[in-house]
């Protein structure tokens, strides 16, 4: 037909021993960058140590996008029982309503190139691995900036952090969230249920909010964080997921979460990793994240520290509103709105 386009042809590519199949290789994805399907796809396999060390063993919510970031968007959390190549690995993890599924959890690169084939933008990996789906083996601090902050803001609070890890004698993990915030991790041994381990993120994030309760909060209600960097110590809540290291957004820019150093965490802005400048990044230097596995912690000290805080009245604080209520959780009342505390 006159006037008509051809579309590109499906290819099929090699990867980890296991034949993936690229349709639509020329959809646009990301129309504001004019990057395609097959752009996030080989953007995937260029990044392959450092997602598969982000992922590997770990059930993963995928986000994905059939039609482009501009499009209809979903998490999938179930891996379909058909059209499914018989070497894709799942973990079942239960939610918090007590229901189950089956999620995609990649044992090689070949099901991360799955995904995409897919339509997956982002992998929203569990803290835990395929061994033990209970026990978080990651613990993670999201610093996420309020408005009237902004990701320097961010950076400020990371450092504060910084030093107070160092006091525990623990590493953090810093990288981009890829919008505006900073994501650090600590690699945790695996003896902690999901209550446990958000214990310890609260008591961690208020002894941060002590020393710098200029920038730093862990007030769950936006009407009282006011211009500071939020700990949202809810994403360690069973079902809360981040966006994983080397993981792409779903943003006009294609972003990507980078791992960095401490040091460079001071010098860099989110838009410097992207689609196109994280692959090259890769050929030029070390993965900052490719020690992380290496030292479990003992989470023993932030435990201890959420015991003292109890017992001087502070105790749990609200968890997401889709959770069942948790014993010894707080009204999940909006303070303005809360009868009781105006009386």
């Amino acid at each position: 037909m006159v006037g008509s386009t051809a579309k590109a042809k499906p290819v099929e590519v090699e990867v980890a021993g296991h034949t993936v199949r690229l349709s639509s290789p020329d959809r646009v994805m990301f129309p504001a960058k004019g990057y395609t399907k097959k752009d996030i796809f080989d953007y995937y396999l260029a990044v392959g140590d450092g997602i598969l060390r982000a992922l590997r063993d770990r059930p993963t919510t995928l986000q994905r996008f059939p039609e482009g970031i501009e499009g209809e968007m979903f998490f999938q959390k179930r891996v379909p029982t058909r059209g499914v190549p018989p070497w894709i690995g799942t973990a079942e993890i239960a939610f918090p309503s007590g229901r189950t599924a089956d999620e995609l959890c990649p044992a090689d690169l070949a099901h991360v190139a799955w995904a995409a084939q897919m339509g997956t933008v982002v992998f929203h990996p569990w803290p835990v691995r395929r061994s033990d789906v209970d026990h978080p083996d990651e613990l993670r601090v999201d610093l996420d900036p309020q408005p009237g902050t902004d990701f320097a803001d961010a950076v400020e609070a990371a450092g504060e952090l910084r030093g107070l890890l160092d006091e525990l004698g623990v590493t953090g993990w810093p990288k981009t969230s890829g919008g505006r915030g900073v994501h650090v991790y600590l690699r945790i041994q695996p003896r902690w249920t999901f209550t446990e381990v958000r214990r310890a993120v609260i008591a961690l994030a208020r002894e941060l909010g002590r020393r710098r309760p200029d920038i730093v909060t862990t007030a769950w209600w936006k009407e009282e964080r006011g211009e500071r960097v939020f700990v949202d110590y809810n994403q360690m809540a069973r079902d809360r997921t981040i966006a994983c290291a080397y993981s792409l957004r779903a943003n006009a820019r294609a972003t990507v979460s980078t791992p960095v150093t401490w040091e460079e965490l001071t010098q860099v802005e989110p838009n410097d990793f992207d689609l196109r400048t994280v692959p090259g990044r890769i050929g030029k230097q070390a993965d900052p994240h490719a020690g992380i596995d290496e030292t479990p912690w003992d989470i023993t000290p932030l435990l201890d520290w959420a015991d003292r805080d109890e017992r001087d009245g502070q105790g749990d604080l609200p968890y997401p509103p889709d959770h069942p209520k948790m014993p010894g959780e707080p009204k999940r009342v909006q303070p303005s709105r809360d009868r009781d505390r105006k009386k």
